[in-house]
């Protein structure tokens, strides 16, 4: 009679087990909504501004330019933004992601760990030294400085017992951005024409570039975000430990190694593209995996498509909130400081 009372009991736990099974179709179904917002994102993104423009007449002034004045509002001013605002927000959302998930620290971002001071160390130099005063030529050299401070944070916090932890690299990276920012503000003072063609892009802004940047920096992001992706299982299996990752199958020198190369490739192609801008790289995987967990195959694609709708929403909010514009930077900034406040407050800077 025991077994015969315990055996109705199993049906109850099949039906228990099947929640998880259908998490996956929900997942999906969030990744296509997370899509057609941000389908939605760009088409508000360009239409609206200081001069409002027709949803209606979006699509043929992009495709098909007629020479009105809506048709080059869209084609010229607003496209490079908007295309500038998708590829910087996938590039710092799982730039953010990797990040994080490579040093278990939810406070990891592109702007507390030195890459946006290397950058911007990088501007001031071709500034002030070459006199250059092309945007192209930012271009590559912020890219070289925001990958050379993250080289540099990452060796100088894998040196000694421990290899590179999340304390430690938070500390190269306050170190290191300290540096950098010191020689920064050293070489303004030394060039005035370094500081005025420094503040322009300092703020961080869609703003005042044109496709030509976009399509620069576009191999950079394409290239780090194929990488990213493919390391979400071996990033999984980081997570459980060294020891565990490696009974699994996973090489963690070799997935720290390509996860460092992602996040050089994204965080320098989005930081030199449009400036340093701050916690947009830390609020957008925090509040992933406050949605779907801490798996990365999930986080990562959700932040790839989040992080450019929060991105472009910021944007357009600085073109409306005010009498002139507001820079996008500052927008991410007043959302993102926040946040950060309250992940410190509740105390949720252990490791992940």
């Amino acid at each position: 009679m025991s077994l015969a009372r315990r055996t109705p009991r199993t049906p109850p736990a099949e039906e228990a087990a099947a929640p998880p099974a259908r998490r996956p179709a929900g997942r999906w179904a969030g990744l296509g909504a997370l899509a057609v917002l941000l389908l939605l994102a760009a088409a508000a993104s360009l239409a609206v501004g200081a001069e409002h423009v027709p949803l209606g007449k979006v699509a043929p002034a992009v495709l098909a330019p007629d020479g009105s004045r809506d048709a080059l509002i869209v084609h010229e001013l607003r496209l490079p933004r908007t295309l500038l605002g998708i590829g910087a927000g996938v590039a710092l959302g799982l730039a953010g992601a990797v990040m994080q998930a490579l040093t278990r620290n939810p406070l990891a971002e592109p702007g507390l760990l030195g890459v946006n001071g290397g950058a911007a160390l990088a501007v001031v130099i071709v500034i002030g030294a070459l006199r250059a005063d092309d945007v192209l030529v930012y271009v590559w050299a912020a890219f070289i400085g925001a990958a050379g401070a993250a080289v540099l944070v990452h060796t100088i916090g894998a040196r000694g017992r421990g290899g590179a932890s999340p304390a430690r690299l938070v500390l190269a990276g306050a170190a290191v951005n300290a540096v950098f920012s010191a020689l920064t503000a050293g070489l303004m003072l030394l060039s005035p024409r370094a500081f005025n063609g420094f503040r322009f892009w300092q703020v961080g802004t869609l703003a005042g570039r044109d496709t030509a940047v976009f399509v620069r920096v576009l191999p950079f992001i394409a290239a780090g975000t194929v990488l990213a992706l493919l390391l979400a299982r071996p990033l999984n299996a980081l997570g459980l430990g060294d020891e565990a990752g490696r009974a699994l199958g996973a090489h963690p020198g070799r997935t720290r190694g390509l996860g460092a190369l992602a996040v050089v490739l994204l965080c320098g192609s989005a930081t030199a593209a449009v400036g340093p801008i701050t916690f947009l790289g830390l609020a957008v995987p925090y509040a992933v995996r406050a949605l779907v967990g801490p798996d990365q195959r999930w986080v990562l694609p959700y932040s790839m498509l989040l992080a450019p709708v929060v991105l472009l929403a910021a944007d357009i909010a600085g073109r409306v909130a005010a009498p002139g514009e507001l820079q996008t930077g500052i927008v991410t900034a007043f959302l993102g400081a926040p946040l950060f406040m309250l992940i410190v407050r509740r105390g949720r800077t252990r490791e992940l």
